[in-house]
């Protein structure tokens, strides 16, 4: 049985793209199955997705603990998730980077496949929704489904849900991916600091589940706990501000969702915090005179 795992954010379709895999393995009269696991469901914050194929019936229902590849939608999760953690002694993983495998660090040496997805999904897509893009690197890099089949796969679910032009886009992505692949052995790099979590007993829980906030060895808790989750490592463009063409009007600042953009010198100026900036663009879609511009990071 050949195990996937899929490491994504929310908004990237990392369980969309665990259900195309699964159904391209079934056009190739494998047996197959796909489900996801969600942590906080919100846009931006890590999940995972999983595929089992097998030439056999699949009665395991399990998370994928020991997986054959693992499969990484967004490369700045690379900073906070051990995404090899439990992968097989010859497993593989394929990633969304800019970098060559020989340069991404992944705390040891493992053999790595590498696609810029993102910059296919802006050029085909028009979003920086990796998914199907990803898909072409997996195929090329295991060979375990053929692209043929990642197509139709993707035709027919992405096909049904929006559209045929946008399902023949989609199968474009993942093609394009197939064709830019590079795969190599992973750089050693430093070792993955494996974050704290909060367990608590059934006694540390107030009633009424109402939590207040205080530090744990794993942090803060509580109200304010946001402040440690650097959601601008999330962003795939940041806004930039043309001082000379701001008329200072403060749209920007009053439609900002997350609160990231902070007057500044009385007032009399704007600083956007770029920790938390998740790069969405209203800012620059409500700014009267075109002052703000996203750039691509």
């Amino acid at each position: 049985m050949y195990e996937v795992r899929f490491h994504g954010r929310g908004g990237q379709g990392a369980v969309m793209a665990a259900q195309a895999l699964a159904e391209a393995a079934v056009i190739e009269d494998k047996y197959a199955i796909a489900f996801p696991f969600f942590g906080a469901e919100r846009r931006g914050a890590p999940v995972l997705a999983f595929t089992r194929i097998h030439d056999q019936k699949i009665y395991s229902r399990t998370q994928v603990y020991t997986p054959d590849c693992v499969v990484v939608l967004d490369d700045t999760l690379l900073d906070t998730v051990d995404i090899t953690h439990g992968i097989k002694e010859n497993g593989i993983a394929v990633i969304n980077s800019t970098k060559k495998p020989e340069e991404i660090e992944l705390g040891r040496k493992i053999r790595t496949a590498a696609v810029e997805a993102t910059s296919i999904a802006l050029e085909l897509l028009k979003a920086p929704i990796t998914n199907t893009a990803i898909l072409g690197a997996f195929s090329r890099a295991t060979g375990i489904v053929g692209i043929d089949s990642v197509e139709k796969a993707i035709m027919s679910r992405f096909g049904e849900k929006l559209g045929e032009v946008a399902g023949r886009k989609n199968a474009g992505a993942a093609r394009m991916a197939y064709d830019r692949t590079e795969t190599g052995m992973s750089s050693g790099g430093k070792e993955h600091a494996i974050r704290k979590q909060w367990l608590p007993e059934y006694r540390e829980l107030p009633v009424g589940g109402v939590l207040g906030a205080r530090t744990t060895d794993a942090g803060l808790i509580g109200p304010g706990s946001f402040i440690e989750n650097k959601t601008g490592e999330w962003a795939t463009f940041r806004p930039v501000r043309d001082r000379n063409r701001c008329t200072m009007c403060l749209a920007c600042w009053f439609d900002c969702p997350e609160g990231c953009i902070i007057r500044i010198d009385n007032g009399k100026d704007l600083r956007t915090d770029y920790g938390y900036c998740k790069g969405c663009g209203i800012c620059a879609n409500e700014c009267p005179v075109d002052a703000i511009t996203m750039m691509r990071l």
